[in-house]
């Protein structure tokens, strides 16, 4: 058998592009690159809100989606106890 055929998962899965994304199922050191590559699929699939769903806890999630957003530069703004960005 071939390594490829021993991968879980032989090819990438194509997920759909929505205008919200729950953030449970990512470690918190994935959370930047995922909502950066969310935020962009998401500006070019035409959406211009999204929200992002990080849950409850400690608060590191959250912090992290707020330190991308900051930072990310197609973000206008954002805010909310789940936060919602927005850009034009």
């Amino acid at each position: 058998m071939s390594d490829d055929e021993d991968a879980p998962f032989p090819d990438p899965i194509a997920i759909p592009i929505e205008d919200a994304l729950d953030l449970h199922a990512f470690l918190p050191r994935e959370t930047p690159a995922v909502v950066a590559s969310y935020l962009e699929a998401a500006a070019s699939a035409g959406f211009r809100e999204v929200r992002l769903i990080h849950g409850r806890g400690s608060g590191v999630q959250r912090q992290r989606v707020r330190e991308t957003l900051s930072r990310h530069p197609l973000v206008e703004r954002f805010g909310g106890r789940e936060p919602v960005a927005w850009w034009s």
